[in-house]
């Protein structure tokens, strides 16, 4: 079974892994009742409508 020769350093084991560790911005959709920003497969906090129906009452 094949080891590797000398350890590998933090630096170098945290620089390849950096690339799947960095965080992404959240998805985000446009509600299709008002047009505004939403996260998708939630209600829409500003007009409460869900899948083309009014899913909580906003106020």
């Amino acid at each position: 079974m094949p080891v590797p020769k000398r350890k590998l350093t933090r630096s170098r084991t945290r620089s390849r892994k950096s690339a799947n560790m960095a965080l992404a911005a959240p998805a985000h959709s446009l509600c299709a009742n008002c047009g505004a920003s939403r996260t998708p497969h939630t209600v829409c906090a500003n007009c409460g409508w869900y899948r083309g129906r009014v899913a909580i009452d906003v106020e």
